[in-house]
Protein backbone atom coordinates (compact mmCIF):
# COMPACT_ATOMS: atom_id res chain seq x y z
CA UNK A 1 0.00 0.00 0.00
CA UNK A 2 1.49 3.35 -1.00
CA UNK A 3 1.91 6.21 1.42
CA UNK A 4 -0.65 8.30 -0.48
CA UNK A 5 -3.32 5.61 -0.28
CA UNK A 6 -2.53 4.97 3.41
CA UNK A 7 -2.83 8.68 4.14
CA UNK A 8 -6.12 8.86 2.22
CA UNK A 9 -7.52 5.92 4.21
CA UNK A 10 -6.39 7.56 7.46
CA UNK A 11 -7.67 11.05 6.63
CA UNK A 12 -11.08 9.86 5.53
CA UNK A 13 -11.80 7.76 8.62
CA UNK A 14 -14.77 8.99 10.62
CA UNK A 15 -12.73 9.70 13.74
CA UNK A 16 -10.35 12.04 11.93
CA UNK A 17 -13.19 13.96 10.32
CA UNK A 18 -15.00 14.18 13.67
CA UNK A 19 -11.83 15.48 15.27
CA UNK A 20 -11.39 18.11 12.55
CA UNK A 21 -14.95 19.33 13.01
CA UNK A 22 -14.46 19.35 16.79
CA UNK A 23 -11.30 21.44 16.53
CA UNK A 24 -12.99 23.98 14.26
CA UNK A 25 -16.08 24.22 16.48
CA UNK A 26 -13.84 24.37 19.56
CA UNK A 27 -11.89 27.29 18.11
CA UNK A 28 -15.07 29.21 17.42
CA UNK A 29 -16.46 28.32 20.85
CA UNK A 30 -13.19 29.47 22.43
CA UNK A 31 -13.63 32.93 20.90
CA UNK A 32 -17.17 33.12 22.26
CA UNK A 33 -16.03 32.12 25.75
CA UNK A 34 -13.07 34.55 25.60
CA UNK A 35 -15.50 37.33 24.81
CA UNK A 36 -17.84 36.20 27.59
CA UNK A 37 -14.99 36.17 30.11
CA UNK A 38 -13.21 39.33 28.91
CA UNK A 39 -16.20 41.50 28.06
CA UNK A 40 -18.87 40.38 30.55
CA UNK A 41 -17.54 38.41 33.53
CA UNK A 42 -14.20 40.12 34.24
CA UNK A 43 -15.70 43.66 34.20
CA UNK A 44 -18.29 42.44 36.72
CA UNK A 45 -15.54 40.90 38.87
CA UNK A 46 -13.60 44.16 38.60
CA UNK A 47 -16.66 46.19 39.61
CA UNK A 48 -17.33 43.94 42.61
CA UNK A 49 -13.74 43.79 43.85
CA UNK A 50 -12.71 47.37 43.09
CA UNK A 51 -11.56 47.66 39.49
CA UNK A 52 -9.12 44.76 39.53
CA UNK A 53 -7.00 44.57 36.42
CA UNK A 54 -4.56 41.71 36.74
CA UNK A 55 -2.90 42.43 33.40
CA UNK A 56 -1.26 45.56 34.81
CA UNK A 57 0.63 43.59 37.47
CA UNK A 58 4.30 43.16 36.59
CA UNK A 59 7.84 43.46 37.95
CA UNK A 60 10.54 45.25 35.97
CA UNK A 61 13.69 43.11 35.78
CA UNK A 62 15.98 45.52 33.99
CA UNK A 63 16.87 49.18 33.69
CA UNK A 64 14.11 51.42 32.39
CA UNK A 65 15.31 53.88 29.75
CA UNK A 66 14.67 57.54 30.54
CA UNK A 67 11.38 58.82 29.20
CA UNK A 68 9.73 55.39 29.07
CA UNK A 69 6.23 55.25 30.47
CA UNK A 70 5.94 52.66 33.24
CA UNK A 71 3.27 50.53 31.56
CA UNK A 72 3.62 46.93 30.47
CA UNK A 73 3.22 47.67 26.76
CA UNK A 74 5.66 50.59 26.81
CA UNK A 75 8.27 48.60 28.71
CA UNK A 76 7.98 45.66 26.33
CA UNK A 77 8.31 47.97 23.32
CA UNK A 78 11.43 49.47 24.89
CA UNK A 79 12.87 45.97 25.26
CA UNK A 80 12.97 46.03 29.05
CA UNK A 81 12.73 42.54 30.60
CA UNK A 82 9.46 42.35 32.49
CA UNK A 83 8.05 39.60 34.72
CA UNK A 84 4.37 39.96 33.78
CA UNK A 85 2.71 37.74 36.36
CA UNK A 86 -0.57 39.62 35.99
CA UNK A 87 -1.09 38.20 32.50
CA UNK A 88 -0.65 34.71 33.92
CA UNK A 89 -3.22 35.42 36.64
CA UNK A 90 -5.65 36.71 34.01
CA UNK A 91 -5.20 33.60 31.85
CA UNK A 92 -5.56 31.31 34.90
CA UNK A 93 -8.79 33.06 35.97
CA UNK A 94 -10.09 32.89 32.40
CA UNK A 95 -9.31 29.15 32.32
CA UNK A 96 -11.09 28.53 35.61
CA UNK A 97 -14.17 30.40 34.40
CA UNK A 98 -14.04 28.62 31.04
CA UNK A 99 -13.73 25.21 32.71
CA UNK A 100 -16.71 25.99 34.95
CA UNK A 101 -18.83 27.16 32.01
CA UNK A 102 -18.01 24.04 29.99
CA UNK A 103 -18.74 21.86 33.03
CA UNK A 104 -22.15 23.51 33.45
CA UNK A 105 -22.91 23.11 29.73
CA UNK A 106 -22.00 19.41 29.73
CA UNK A 107 -24.00 18.89 32.92
CA UNK A 108 -27.05 20.58 31.34
CA UNK A 109 -26.70 18.59 28.10
CA UNK A 110 -26.49 15.34 30.08
CA UNK A 111 -29.63 16.34 31.96
CA UNK A 112 -31.49 17.17 28.73
CA UNK A 113 -30.38 14.01 26.97
CA UNK A 114 -33.16 11.48 27.35
CA UNK A 115 -32.22 8.24 28.97
CA UNK A 116 -31.75 5.69 26.25
CA UNK A 117 -34.09 2.72 26.61
CA UNK A 118 -32.48 -0.61 27.36
CA UNK A 119 -32.15 -2.77 24.25
CA UNK A 120 -34.86 -5.37 23.89
CA UNK A 121 -33.65 -8.87 24.72
CA UNK A 122 -32.83 -10.93 21.68
CA UNK A 123 -35.43 -13.47 20.65
CA UNK A 124 -34.75 -16.98 21.94
CA UNK A 125 -33.73 -19.29 19.11
CA UNK A 126 -36.31 -21.91 18.09
CA UNK A 127 -34.09 -24.88 18.89
CA UNK A 128 -33.68 -23.65 22.47
CA UNK A 129 -37.45 -23.29 22.78
CA UNK A 130 -37.92 -26.85 21.54
CA UNK A 131 -35.32 -28.18 23.99
CA UNK A 132 -37.06 -26.38 26.86
CA UNK A 133 -40.39 -27.86 25.81
CA UNK A 134 -38.88 -31.35 25.74
CA UNK A 135 -37.32 -30.80 29.16
CA UNK A 136 -40.61 -29.63 30.61
CA UNK A 137 -42.43 -32.64 29.12
CA UNK A 138 -39.85 -35.04 30.60
CA UNK A 139 -40.31 -33.50 34.05
CA UNK A 140 -44.05 -34.38 33.93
Amino acid sequence: MSIASEFKAFALKGNVMDLAVGVIIGGAFGKIVDSLVGDIIMPLVGAIFGKLDFSSLFVVLGNVPAGTVNTLDALKKAGVPVFAYGNFITVAVNFAILAFIIFMMVKQMNRLKAAEPAPAPAATPEDVLLLREIRDNLKK
